[in-house]
């Protein structure tokens, strides 16, 4: 059980971190003396809301999965969030994809395999 606590810590993160990246990037970044006000405005958008929601419900998740597992057995799975946000961003926001960023991710998933045995 506690490995679907991972993945759902895993899939909030990401799901958070998509769902922020969509709501503020829609307007581009407002300059200096607006910017308080942007952050104000996007405090109260409903998408921002619940990718903040997201956040903490990972938060909750990553909670009962510390409860049954070491840190340092645990952590290295968190990693994987950087492939999910890569595969997830070039497909749903049109982000580039390039082949460095595949291969660091490549090599960040092995890395997670061969920590995850010790």
């Amino acid at each position: 059980m506690s490995y679907v606590y991972i993945a759902g810590t895993l899939l909030l993160t990401v799901l958070g971190q998509l769902v922020m990246k969509w709501q503020v990037s829609r307007g581009g970044l407002p300059d200096p003396a607006e910017r308080i006000a942007f952050v104000w405005h996007m405090l109260g958008n409903p998408w921002v809301l619940a990718a903040l929601a997201a956040g903490f419900g990972a938060a909750l998740c990553w909670m009962l999965a510390l409860n049954k597992l070491p840190l340092s057995h645990a952590y290295p799975f968190m990693s994987l969030s950087f492939a999910l946000v890569l595969f997830l961003s070039a497909a749903l926001l049109g982000e580039p994809l390039s082949w460095p960023k595949v291969a660091g991710v490549l090599l960040i998933c092995l890395g997670v395999a061969v920590s995850s045995q010790g």
